[in-house]
């Protein structure tokens, strides 16, 4: 069996992960940070004091097995959102109704299979429960506009664990006998936030991925609590810098991603979001020191094919060289390149209209870092922006091969 171990968020790696497990004899693992608190996820989090479900759900979705039962079902149980304005109340009787037995429909969905609709009831039961508790002790009322139906699920199976994400996560995966692992980088509640060049203060997750600007990101920073803008407002960029520094908390990888990482055949570094989805991964204390510790792995850096407003016109050397940058933050020991990526994958196919918001890249420049460096076609041209999984897939295992060769020779 080869053990992959997947660095990524909840969209960037969504072609590349399930081609990866239709590979036979590949065991996969993704790890995701879970700071997302954008729209819905953000009330969730700020009303169950969790962290955010929301990409771990996608990469779990990405990871559902064909040979499940009711995959259909399934499936529109995890693209299912209320609209905009959601009738709350009609919702929580919906949920009520559902979780104590009274129907087997849940947004508008049937669920026959006994032991996925009795684990549902449950969870969905939880988090009813947890949502009337809450509102009569604290005074306030959950929204539900815009909410995902499964990211009401994780919240009632966040409960059920007693406040443990990493377990409640798991829990989903083995109820839907999910293709691979995912696992998030670790379960302490932190905020994420930034601070761009210019001074520009990033007050959420949200506004990093959502707010567009050419001007990039500095730095980002962990914190027990979101910044009050009004106080920081009075204040200087290089003050709020110094708050940020003195506010920032360093968080400790699970010993479960600990163990995926020590026992990977395969590091994958995948394309995504940086400031948002894999920066804040790499910073985690622990994670860089486990990927050097592991002498046996590959390890595959891929780049994004297209820019994005986290990264405004980032070439394919800034993305390797942001990598590097926040994993060494993650470790008190000096960092050699060499012991973080063997390989680097740049793509080289421009199949869309606007070819100026590609990712470009200096070959000179990359080949400079001492590790291999592979540019090819890698963008999907039925999905222009997104990489072609299965050819991806096949080339990290065609080098793995080579490279398991290579070691075991010595």
């Amino acid at each position: 069996m080869i053990s992959v171990v997947s660095f990524n968020g909840g969209r960037g790696a969504r072609n590349l992960l399930p081609s990866l497990v239709e590979i036979e004899g590949v065991s996969l693992t993704s790890i995701v940070n879970a700071y997302d608190d954008g729209k819905s996820t953000g009330v969730l989090r700020q009303f169950f004091k969790m962290l955010g479900p929301s990409d771990i759900r996608k990469v779990q979705e990405s990871l559902l097995p064909k040979s499940l039962p009711e995959y259909d079902n399934v499936k529109r149980l995890f693209d299912h959102r209320y609209p905009v304005p959601a009738n709350r109340d009609k919702i929580l009787e919906e949920i009520y109704q559902f979780a104590t037995g009274n129907t087997n429909v849940i947004a508008g969905v049937c669920i026959n299979d006994e032991l996925i609709k009795t684990t549902l009831r449950f969870y969905l039961l939880t988090f009813y429960k947890g949502v009337n508790t809450i509102e009569k002790c604290e005074a306030k009322k959950l929204s539900l506009d815009d909410c995902n139906i499964m990211n009401l699920v994780y919240a009632g199976a966040f409960l059920a664990a007693g406040g443990n994400f990493e377990q409640a996560t798991i829990n989903i995966g083995k109820l839907f006998k999910l293709s691979g692992s995912v696992l998030p980088t670790n379960i302490e509640d932190k905020k994420l936030v930034a601070i761009r060049e210019d001074g520009t203060i990033l007050y959420s997750e949200a506004e990093i991925v959502e707010l567009r600007s050419n001007v990039r990101i500095k730095k980002i920073y962990l914190l027990d609590e979101y910044p009050d803008k009004e106080i920081l407002s009075h204040l200087s960029i290089a003050e709020v810098e110094e708050y940020f520094e003195a506010m920032n908390r360093q968080v400790k990888i699970t010993p479960r991603v600990k163990h995926s990482v020590a026992n990977a055949d395969i590091i994958i570094y995948s394309s995504g979001t940086q400031h948002s989805s894999l920066y804040p991964s790499y910073i985690t204390e622990g994670l860089t020191d486990a990927i050097i510790a592991n002498k046996k792995a590959l390890k595959i850096f891929i780049t994004n094919i297209g820019e994005d407003y986290e990264t405004p016109r980032y070439n394919a050397n800034d993305f390797i060289k942001g990598a590097i940058r926040y994993l060494r933050m993650g470790s008190q020991f000096t960092v050699d390149v060499s012991d973080l990526i063997n390989i680097a994958f740049i793509n080289n196919r421009f199949s869309g209209k606007l070819e100026e918001n590609y990712v470009k890249y200096d070959e000179a420049e990359l080949n400079s870092y001492g590790f291999k460096v592979i540019i090819d076609a890698l963008e999907d041209v039925e999905n222009p922006g997104k990489h072609n999984g299965k050819f991806l897939a096949g080339k990290i295992m065609e080098l793995y091969n080579e490279y398991f060769i290579s070691i075991n020779s010595c």
